[in-house]
């Protein structure tokens, strides 16, 4: 019991114990004085002994002898059924405490309806020995203190019964941790709601019909006065006992009703580490387990999505979990970017793996950032090398000026944090969509442009000089003329066109353009602003 999986309520708290008792005696020594009021001044069972002063003091001697007994009894016994044995040993194992579990739980959960078979064996015994000691003057006596005594202890254990089903709300919660409600044989919400009625209602007016089905057989023993009495005692009585019992068995249905309501809000609101305590042995209590079980599920699907969205994008994840996912593409206007670190062979072959692994996750956490600052989608990465896309899945407006931004960005934030690598962007039409097997499959953008960027990159990453004499140079970047074709002016006049290539695996040249403030001339100091002039890679100073 070191943790907190394997601690269990080794019994019921004291506190717990205590006002359970406490709520019982009160209630049940109300209902005896309710009794002996009604028989002594309101019922008129002096009339029907001849001796009516000697019956009176012997039915209080007995009442004051027998009630502390039962009492102590009844007490000592409740007690006694809320111990939860301890478990055996020092360190028991997890077998043992399992079974532990199990016996504080029936414990716990059985609480009410025992302490209720408690207090009422002292009330049936009552009116057997009340019924006996009464026949000796009269049987109409006996009879009549018989159910008096009846009536008055099945509203009595009700009452006490309630009681103890709130006070034991948060021990039900403590044995509900580990194991969600699923008790059979507990009192339901209908049982609980007609057993309300019946017994804090219907036993009441019981009283009341026999009341008044005995002045008319026994007319002498009753005057108007005295049935008006009656009457109105029994009514006032049966009233606030039917008041008492709802307002209880209300307050247990609404209080898990609301706390599932506020608990709701609280998920509506975001809040999905919210939890219900499970506090009521009915269908309530299902519903509270059913609302945990239910928010867990939320969470382990917003943790899903998390994954899956960092796997693929959160664009695609939203997609896929939409159950938009179909093989095949659309031709979509997009812009590419590709990035290849250089040196990555030389590193893994000289630098332990791990140290490999740290450098290019940082590598990589700058990629992310500057390629989502403006809108792009980190398709997939690919070794030492990341393969971003501008305009898929979703649209975006000036794709390309986004990835030339985005290109300008990331290799001043390559350079900042030590990093060489070549980048390369082109712009175009290309299939944007889910490739692979219906087993097995990714969204990904197939097209000239990936190609293009592709080669450009390798174009970049190659340190050379460019032009007539090798009299220029650039740093790590390069894009396409098509990229600079399609990108707004405010981008486009950032990049220089500096002349064409015949990239590996094409057919026809490729226009190169490099940001303007990486160009660099024997004439010209870095970042100077100069512009191409055709194709014959003269550049004028502006």
């Amino acid at each position: 019991m070191q943790d907190e999986t394997r601690e269990v309520p080794h019994q019921v708290a004291r506190s717990t114990k205590v006002l359970v008792g406490a709520l019982i005696v009160v209630s049940n020594v109300v209902g005896a004085l309710i009794l002996v009021g009604l028989g002594a001044w309101v019922l008129p069972f002096r009339a029907l002994v001849t001796d009516e002063t000697a019956a009176l003091r012997t039915n209080l001697v007995l009442l004051a002898v027998y009630a502390p007994l039962a009492g102590l009894g009844a007490f000592a016994f409740g007690w006694a059924w809320l111990r939860v044995p301890e478990p055996p040993g020092p360190t028991p194992s997890e077998a043992e405490l399992a079974c532990h579990r199990q016996r504080a739980r029936r414990v716990v959960l059985r609480a009410p309806v025992r302490l209720a078979v408690v207090q009422a064996v002292p009330w049936t015994i009552g009116v057997a020995l009340f019924a006996v000691v009464d026949a000796t003057w009269s049987r109409t006596l006996a009879l009549a203190v018989a159910c008096m005594i009846a009536l008055g202890g099945i509203a009595t254990v009700t009452v006490a019964y309630r009681f103890s089903e709130l006070v034991m709300r948060r021990e039900v919660a403590r044995v509900f941790v580990h194991e969600p409600p699923s008790e059979k044989g507990l009192p339901g919400v209908a049982v609980r709601s007609l057993g309300a009625w019946v017994m804090g209602t219907g036993v009441p007016l019981l009283g009341v019909v026999i009341a008044a089905g005995t002045s008319l057989v026994y007319a002498d023993y009753f005057t108007v006065q005295r049935l008006g009495l009656v009457v109105l005692v029994l009514a006032l009585v049966s009233l606030s006992v039917g008041f008492l019992v709802t307002v209880l068995s209300s307050t247990s249905i609404v209080a898990s009703v609301t706390a599932v309501r506020r608990a709701l809000r609280r998920v509506e609101q975001g809040d999905l580490e919210t939890r219900v305590q499970v506090s009521d042995t009915t269908e309530l209590g299902l519903l509270q387990s059913g609302f945990n079980t239910m928010v867990a599920g939320l969470r382990e699907r917003d943790r899903v999505r998390e994954l899956f969205g960092r796997q693929v994008g959160e664009d695609v994840a939203e997609a896929a979990l939409a159950g938009d996912v179909e093989l095949g593409g659309e031709v979509r206007e997009v812009a590419v970017l590709f990035v290849d670190l250089v040196g990555s062979t030389a590193l893994a072959a000289n630098r332990p793996p791990t140290e490999v692994v740290a450098r290019l996750n940082v590598f990589f956490a700058e990629v992310v950032d500057a390629v989502e600052r403006h809108g792009g989608w980190v398709n997939k990465f690919e070794g030492d090398a990341a393969l971003a896309v501008f305009g898929a899945p979703q649209h975006v407006d000036d794709p390309a000026a986004r990835a030339l931004a985005a290109a300008r960005e990331l290799a001043d934030r390559l350079e900042r944090c030590g990093a060489h690598a070549g980048i390369g962007v082109s712009a175009g039409e290309a299939v944007a969509g889910h490739v692979g097997d219906a087993r097995r499959y990714e969204y990904t953008v197939i097209g000239d442009p990936v190609n293009e960027a592709a080669r450009l990159c390798d174009l970049a990453k190659r340190s050379r000089r460019w032009g007539e004499g090798g009299d220029a140079a650039w740093r790590g970047v390069a894009a396409s003329g098509a990229a600079l074709e399609r990108a707004g002016d405010a981008e486009a006049r950032r990049w220089l066109v500096i002349g064409s290539e015949r990239l590996r695996g094409r057919a026809a040249d490729t226009a190169v353009a490099v940001p303007r403030d990486r160009y660099v001339t024997s004439s010209v100091e870095p970042g100077e602003a100069v512009e191409s002039v055709g194709a014959t890679n003269e550049v004028t100073r502006r």
